[in-house]
């Protein structure tokens, strides 16, 4: 199929040239003494996008769930009781792991399409007096339903009940997208990967602990190998990996941490919820529904998109992929054939965005959804457009020969200041 595919599902995300380019290296001795050079920059500005000066980043050769696996081996012991709500797939998928490890898992259980429940949790810990409960686990963005939590409220919750848990927050589809604070939150172990908002390829499980977490190691009895903090620890002192890390992964993130430097990051927020305002004007348009139950809830980084009744997301999907080369993300578990998911993180702007509308739109027209052609793409192309920032004057250095008025021609008119500048 001629032109490019549009990936619009909530990570793997699109992957700038520049991080390409970056990666297209040839392989090097990650024992060499040069290395340590690339390894501890790495470090340093990891705990910049984590917005932490105290905790410790590591980086694994890994995914999101190793990330999670590693939070919980380092800081637990078999029997531990952890409390986790479950408000979408990838909640549920943490707390089957945390199971698997033999830890007791309390669940609550929340309505998919709302978040963390902040009192629930405070009203649970006020009532562990003895403090068996060794740790919370948040998922900040609930990329199944496009829902994000409030992990302020759940620490302010935490402190409330005086009690010491851990708060571990998934930030996998939020960290570097959505406005994340570890130091301010008290988070103790922050976990992302590389394929969402850092535009990498997947392959690499970030996590940063604080020095609560770091010291909870001391009696931690699940067993650990590969996602063991200390031995990492001890080789990333001097600026090494305790095995093979994958060095073009390395230089991608290097290149990543460059250009989210020179975004910046409130820059980088504020242009995810901008796109994400104009995907949401877009499904109202529509007559449609999110599958996020209020506005507090709305996610910045994935609309999950309710079809109407009779209807499967999952034809929507089909279509926009066999016939447009548009690649829109599914529902999961018991959100399966009920919404289609349109992401909006990473490398994009507004014209990308736009195609993915345009494509979902047609799609849906396909399967025999009645949506009235052009209006979601007419909704967020006016939101995008009323939103813009003023543009500069442009220079007049700036004309090309051939756009130079020749002998004779009539004067243009006074140019007017840009639409955007006017506006009241």
């Amino acid at each position: 199929m001629p032109g490019r595919n549009f990936l619009f599902v909530p990570g793997p995300t699109n992957v700038p040239e520049r991080i390409l380019r970056a990666m297209n290296r040839a392989m090097e001795d990650h024992r060499s003494s040069a290395f340590p050079e690339l390894a501890t920059g790495l470090f340093r500005d990891l705990r910049k996008v984590f917005k932490t000066t105290t905790g410790q980043a590591f980086i694994f050769p890994a995914t999101g769930t190793g990330g999670w696996e590693a939070a919980l081996v380092n800081t637990l012991s078999p029997g531990d009781r952890v409390l986790a709500p479950r408000y979408g797939q990838f909640s549920h998928l943490w707390i089957d792991l945390a199971q698997r490890h033999g830890l007791r898992v309390d669940i609550i259980d929340v309505e998919w399409g709302e978040g963390a429940p902040s009192d629930r949790i405070g009203e649970i810990l006020a009532q562990d007096q003895q403090h068996e409960i060794k740790g919370i686990l948040i998922v900040h963005n609930e990329t199944a339903t496009g829902v994000t939590s409030d992990v302020a409220a759940v620490r302010s919750a935490i402190d409330a009940a005086q009690h010491p848990a851990l708060l571990y927050v998934d930030g996998v589809s939020s960290i570097g997208s959505i406005d994340f604070r570890m130091d301010e939150w008290k988070v103790d172990l922050a976990i992302t990967g590389a394929q969402k908002g850092l535009m990498l390829p997947a392959g690499l499980g970030l996590v940063c602990a604080s020095p609560k977490a770091l010291a909870a190691r001391e009696h931690a009895k699940c067993p650990r190998v590969f996602f063991d903090f200390g031995d990492m620890i001890k080789a990333n002192a001097t600026g090494y990996f305790p095995y093979t890390p994958s060095i073009p992964m390395l230089y991608g993130l290097r290149e990543s941490l460059a250009m989210m430097a020179e975004e910046g990051l409130d820059n980088i927020f504020a242009r995810h919820h901008r796109l994400a305002e104009g995907v949401r004007a877009a499904v109202r348009a529509w007559g449609l529904k999110l599958c996020a139950k209020a506005p507090k809830w709305y996610s910045n980084t994935v609309s999950a998109i309710m079809v109407p009744e009779g209807t499967n997301g999952a034809d929507v999907i089909d279509v926009a992929f066999r016939r447009y080369n548009l690649a829109l993300g599914a529902g999961l578990a018991r959100m399966a054939g009920k919404l289609f998911r349109i992401g909006h993180l990473g490398d994009l702007n507004e014209l990308m965005l736009l195609g993915a509308i345009a494509g979902a739109e047609m799609a849906m027209r396909d399967v025999g959804i009645p949506v009235t052609p052009g209006a979601g793409v007419a909704a967020a192309a006016e939101h995008y457009r009323s939103t813009a920032a003023p543009l500069a004057p442009r220079a007049a250095a700036g004309q090309s020969p051939d756009a130079q008025q020749g002998p004779g021609a009539r004067p243009s008119p006074a140019a007017s200041p840009p639409r955007a500048a006017v506006r009241a």
